[in-house]
């Protein structure tokens, strides 16, 4: 299970670097517009349509990364008073129901994908890209952020088994410890 989970980790990494790229190019292709439009008068086009769909992969590439993390946002209110094995309890309930919530956009991602390239579906204006890598890119994401679930769903019912305390992350490595 360890070399799927360094796996997992090494894609979620190389995506959320691709995520930063995706950045820095919307960033710097928004300056352009900007300049181009205020300046010279004249817009860059397609710039909308490419930084739209460079932010499905800045959030759904970075997903299954903050996953392996921990970092999603949580209420620790009630979840740092209770003891070891009942916030290991707690982290399998938010996995389940986030494996809920998105295995089911995972299903009409896919579904939605398939369908945009079967009908070349692209956006509409002076160039048109075409939708379907935005849709992949928000799949594959989505698949990488559940199959990190289910391996944080294993480590918790462990922990509720053991009473262990919750994983640390090497903030160095960014590889968690068990």
């Amino acid at each position: 299970m360890d070399v799927f989970r360094e796996s997992l980790r090494r894609v979620a990494l190389a995506i959320l670097l691709l995520g930063g790229i995706g950045t820095m190019a919307a960033m710097f292709l928004g300056t352009i517009e900007v300049v181009g439009t205020q300046i010279l008068k004249r817009p860059i086009p397609g710039a909308l349509e490419l930084t739209e769909s460079t932010m499905v992969l800045i959030v759904f590439g970075a997903l299954a990364y903050a996953q392996i993390r921990r970092g999603h946002i949580r209420v620790e209110l009630v979840y740092t008073k209770m003891g070891p094995r009942v916030q290991a309890a707690m982290d399998v309930f938010a996995n389940l129901a986030a494996m809920v919530f998105f295995g089911l956009l995972l299903w009409q991602s896919y579904h939605e994908a398939v369908y945009s390239l079967q009908i070349g579906e692209a956006t509409v204006g002076l160039i048109r890209f075409p939708l379907f890598p935005a849709r992949l890119i928000l799949s594959v994401g989505t698949a990488l952020l559940l199959l990190q679930l289910v391996l944080d769903t294993i480590v918790d019912i462990r922990r509720i088994k053991t009473g262990e305390a919750p994983p640390d992350i090497d903030p160095q490595n960014t590889i968690m410890t068990d």
